[in-house]
C-alpha cells in the first residue's frame, strides 16, 4: 500500500469536517458524533464511556485486544471574571497559548449558542516602547461588545464558558495541512483510516481492534485513563503529535531533530514497550515507509503513558506525526506523513500476532 493513495475526496471531506468542529476538553462529544458516523460502516461495534470517550470495536468477541488511540480534545479557555464594564478575563483549559491570543477571534460557547468575541490588545500608539508588556494570562482579555457586566450576563456568558478560536481548516502549497486542532483530531483521522482500510482491503485481524478515540488528553491524560480501564487491552498503539524542530527559536540539543515530510516519528521512553517499537521499526524499514527517531526522558507526555501503566502493565508504543506551531491556530502537518502515519499502523497491526505477549523473557 503505497503512501499518497489513502486519503482520498471522501476522507479529506472527513478530516475537515472533524477539524472544524470545536471539541474542547470536557466538551468533545459532538465531534465523537462525526467522528463514529464516518466509522459506522467499517466497525462492527461501538463502545461509549460517561466523560465521551468513543471506541470502535472490530471483532468485539475476541480475548486478545490491541488498541490504536488518537485523542479527540482541543485546547481553549474558561471564562474566568467579568469585569463590571464588560470584559472577560480568562484561564486555560489545557495548554492554550497566550501570547497568539492577541486580535485572535474567539467563540465563547454559550446555552443559547455561539456568542462572538475578540481578544483585545492596546494599540501600538498608546504602549510604552521602553517597557512593553507581553501577552500573559494575567493581561489578555475578551471584548464582546458589551458596555457592561449586566449586558454580559444577558447575553448568555458567564463564569464557566467554554472558550475556542474558530479558525477552520487550510491547506499550504498543495501538500500542507493547517488548522487548529490538528493536535490531536488528526490522530483520530488517522487511526479512523486504518480501520477503513483494514475493512476495503478485506483483512480479517486474530485479534479485537478497538480503534480509541480519548477524551481529555490535554489537562492530563485523563480519557485514556478511564478507558483502559474498560477495555484492558493487551497491546496500544498510540499516535500523537510531535514537534518539528527545523523552525526557528527551537533549540535542537534539546528537543530533537525533527522534521514536517521525513515521516512517522517512532519514540524511546520508558513507557514504550521495546519490543513492541522494535516490531513498528521492523515494519517500516520492511514496507520502506520512512520514519524518524525521537527520546523523551521520564514519560512520553501523550496517552501512550496512561496506557503503559494500567492494567499491570500494557505494552505500548507511540507513532507520532511531526507538526509545526503546536497549540496555535496555525498547527501544520503534511500530508505525505499524516498518510505514512495510516500505513505504519495499518502495516503493524498485520504483523500481531494473537496471544503476543512481547515479553523479554520469551
Amino acid at each position: 500500500m503505497a503512501a499518497g493513495k489513502i486519503i482520498n475526496e471522501k476522507s479529506l471531506t472527513f478530516l475537515e469536517k472533524y477539524l472544524n468542529n470545536p471539541s474542547p476538553t470536557g466538551y468533545e462529544w459532538e465531534g465523537q458524533k462525526i467522528w463514529m458516523e464516518y466509522l459506522k460502516p467499517y466497525v462492527d461495534d461501538f463502545i461509549t464511556d460517561t466523560y465521551g470517550t468513543a471506541v470502535a470495536v472490530i471483532n468485539p468477541d475476541a480475548k486478545y485486544k490491541v488498541v490504536i488511540e488518537g485523542h479527540s480534545d482541543e485546547i481553549s479557555w474558561y471564562v474566568n471574571y467579568i469585569t463590571d464594564n464588560g470584559l472577560l478575563y480568562v484561564i486555560r483549559n489545557g495548554g492554550s497559548d497566550h501570547q497568539i491570543a492577541p486580535s485572535k477571534w474567539v467563540n465563547i460557547h454559550t446555552k443559547n449558542g455561539i456568542v462572538k468575541g475578540v481578544f483585545g490588545w492596546p494599540a501600538i500608539h498608546t504602549r510604552d516602547k521602553a517597557k512593553e508588556e507581553t501577552p500573559k494570562i494575567e493581561n489578555i482579555f475578551i471584548d464582546i461588545g458589551a458596555k457592561d457586566k449586566e449586558e454580559v450576563e444577558k447575553m448568555g456568558v458567564h463564569v464557566g464558558c467554554v472558550i475556542t478560536y474558530p479558525d477552520e481548516f487550510h491547506t499550504l502549497n498543495k501538500d500542507k495541512f493547517v488548522c487548529r486542532a490538528l493536535d490531536n483530531r488528526v490522530g483520530g483521522f488517522m487511526i479512523a483510516e486504518v480501520a477503513r482500510l483494514l475493512h476495503e482491503n478485506k483483512k480479517e485481524l486474530p485479534f479485537g481492534l478497538y480503534i480509541t478515540n480519548s477524551v481529555q488528553e490535554e489537562i492530563g491524560l485523563r480519557g485514556a485513563e478511564m478507558i483502559t480501564q474498560t477495555i484492558k487491552p493487551n497491546v496500544a498503539i498510540v499516535t500523537d503529535v510531535c514537534h518539528d524542530t527545523t523552525t526557528p527559536m527551537i533549540d535542537k540539543k534539546k528537543e530533537g531533530e525533527i522534521l514536517i515530510g521525513s515521516g512517522p516519528v517512532v519514540s524511546y521512553a520508558p513507557a514504550v514497550q521495546n519490543k513492541l517499537r522494535e516490531r513498528i521499526l521492523e515494519t517500516a524499514e520492511t514496507k520502506k515507509i520512512p520514519f524518524q527517531r525521537l527520546a523523551a526522558s521520564r514519560y512520553t507526555g501523550t496517552d501512550t503513558d496512561a496506557f503503559a501503566y494500567s492494567n499491570g502493565g500494557v505494552a505500548s508504543a507511540l507513532i507520532s506525526l511531526p507538526l509545526r506551531y503546536m497549540h496555535t491556530t496555525v498547527e501544520t502537518v503534511h500530508k505525505d506523513d499524516v498518510e505514512n502515519v495510516i500505513r505504519l499502523i495499518y502495516e503493524t497491526l498485520l504483523t500481531i500476532k494473537e496471544g503476543e505477549t512481547f515479553s523479554y523473557f520469551d
